[in-house]
């Protein structure tokens, strides 16, 4: 019977940093529709967070591959004075991306909504 308790208090936790992180996130990027997307990503910077892998196979023409994992070291090359537009695969990885870029000072942070697997828009692939 204790056991059950201890399963329930860690699946408590789980669920409620769960909760936490995604009001965090949410309250640090503005997700936007494909539509929403397309019209301002142009005079924006346009990121994809994905690895050089993923962003090797096809991504968003005019995007600029900057990988999560190298973040903590790179984001400098991001201009905090203009809008930044992340996406990922599937919309998880850019919005921790933009909770991380907020702490840096980053304000006008946005990410695409179901990520680059939702997109129909023009793509550039090297193959």
């Amino acid at each position: 019977m204790d056991f059950l308790y201890v399963i329930l208090a860690v699946l408590l936790i789980v669920i409620i940093f769960a909760v936490i992180s995604y009001y965090r996130i949410k309250k640090a990027v503005t997700t936007l529709t494909q539509e929403q997307f397309i019209e301002g990503y142009r005079k924006a910077q346009l990121i994809d967070v994905r690895e050089p892998k993923e962003f090797a196979g096809g991504h968003i023409l005019g995007a600029r591959n900057l990988p999560q994992s190298q973040l903590r070291q790179r984001y400098k090359e991001i201009r905090a004075d203009k809008p930044v537009y992340l996406y990922d695969q599937n919309g998880a990885r850019s919005g921790r991306v933009a909770l991380f870029l907020k702490k840096q000072g980053y304000t006008q942070l946005y990410q695409l909504q179901g990520g680059f697997k939702q997109w129909t828009g023009k793509i550039k692939s090297k193959s």
